[in-house]
């Protein structure tokens, strides 16, 4: 059950966060935590430091590796992809050394799971970059990604599904709401639906040579399944859809006009369907260099929006929703909230043990 994903409290993000000072002005030593992200398409890191609920951001960094180009065509991770994640990577090995972070987890998605050669380029990073990176499995990335969402949860629904359209994967579940108000992991699929898999596989030479209906309609085949077992989800009204992707905040982004991309006006929000068809028909009509051009989108994103609308276009398509939750968090937040929570339950333990020891103690020796 993910009783710690229900009003799991929102991550301080703002700029006024920074590192507690003492009397005398010196830094206060402080646990802090790291988390690094390395998918199909992108190499996220996230350092914090541990608050009463939930977590303080200290430090973070995000690039754009395509660690999986060429992936879908060849089976393994090419040299020039694998260098460029490697140089990310060097740098996030920096900001934790120089951060002093205590804890680290570090895990490896869709890319490394199925190249050929992902274990080697995993003992390679460690080699070089002193990095312990795990592969896990897409059960384990959409619980984590879940664990990540959930003070974004409603009271109100009944059931949440919670999608990450990443690189390589798509991660799809559903949460039901029990007696006790908590919500429990029901389902979940991962699917070889990432925009990364999508545009190599669909998207061609032409400016406007975008393949979306191609997408949308291998988007429908690969998710029909766990379509399927969601028959229990029939009132919209207590439906509640969170995505959490690269897609699902440009989409915001864009819809909202931002001038630049702002997580904290974005992560949070929600978005009414109507204006996210809106949206992506606009996008449909723009050409490469036009999408490009846009500051939400830039051009590393560019020939990849369209694949993640397409994902989006068949979940919408099944559930006719009024509006979706955006959230920028997922992955590396589940790691994080983890990670602070097993070591808090570790420290009651312990604190119980000591008490327990101490009483002990006092009665084989009782005062004279």
């Amino acid at each position: 059950m993910l009783n710690d994903a229900r009003n799991g409290g929102s991550p301080d993000t703002t700029k006024k966060a920074r590192r507690r000072r003492g009397s005398r002005g010196k830094a206060c030593d402080t646990k802090l935590y790291a988390a690094i992200d390395l998918g199909t398409n992108n190499c996220r890191l996230l350092i914090v430091e541990a608050t009463r609920s939930s977590f303080r951001v200290r430090d973070s960094f995000s690039r754009i590796v395509r660690l999986g180009e060429g992936l879908e065509k060849d089976g393994i991770l090419s040299e020039a992809a694998m260098s460029r994640t490697l140089s990310a990577l060097l740098i996030c090995a920096s900001k934790i050394r120089k951060a002093g972070v205590a804890r680290v987890r570090c895990v490896a998605t869709e890319a490394c799971r199925n190249a050929e050669n992902g274990a080697n380029f995993i003992k390679r990073v460690r080699d070089e970059t002193g990095l312990r990176l795990e592969i896990i499995d897409g059960a384990a990335e959409a619980e984590l990604a879940t664990v990540g969402c959930g003070s974004l949860f409603e009271n109100q629904a009944d059931h949440i599904i919670v999608f990450d359209i990443g690189g390589g994967s798509t991660e799809i579940m559903r949460l039901d709401k029990e007696a006790n108000g908590f919500f429990k992991l029901a389902d979940v699929a991962s699917v070889p639906i990432g925009v990364v898999r999508l545009a190599e596989r669909f998207g061609g030479p032409g400016p406007h040579d975008h393949g979306y209906d191609e997408m949308v309609e291998e988007a429908r085949v690969q998710l029909q399944e766990f379509f399927a077992r969601q028959s229990m989800i029939t009132d919209m009204e207590k439906l509640q859809i969170i995505g959490t992707s690269g897609t699902v905040t440009t989409l915001a982004a864009v819809q909202l006009g931002l001038a630049k991309y702002d997580r904290n006006v974005v992560d949070g929000c929600k978005i009414a369907a109507s204006d996210v068809r809106c949206v992506i028909d606009d996008l449909r009509a723009k050409s490469r260099d036009e999408l490009a051009a846009n500051p939400c989108i830039g051009r590393q994103r560019a020939d990849l929006v369209l694949a993640g609308c397409a994902v989006l276009d068949v979940i919408h398509e099944h559930w006719a929703v009024d509006a979706f939750s955006v959230a920028d968090r997922g992955l590396r937040e589940g790691i994080l909230l983890r990670m602070i929570r097993r070591d808090r339950r570790r420290a009651r333990r312990g604190k119980r043990r000591g008490a327990s020891a101490s009483s002990t103690s006092d009665a084989a020796h009782p005062s004279s």
